[in-house]
């Protein structure tokens, strides 16, 4: 059976935890910025995780 081929899209968007959960980063961070607060820009600029009922479909695409 030939190899299977990670899907680069997804590799370049999401990384895989010690853990084995999938840490993703947030979206509306890169213009119109003027009208968000910082509170917001802040907490939008750490990562997050990406929920467990897409979790299966992600490392299907990242063969995990």
């Amino acid at each position: 059976m030939p190899k299977l081929k990670t899907n680069k899209a997804a590799a370049k968007r999401f990384k895989v935890t010690a853990t084995g959960k999938l840490k993703r980063s947030k979206a509306y961070t890169s213009h119109i910025l003027t009208k968000k607060s910082p509170k917001r820009k802040r907490h939008l600029g750490k990562a997050g995780l990406v929920d467990t009922t897409n979790e299966k479909q992600m490392k299907r695409l990242l063969n995990v």
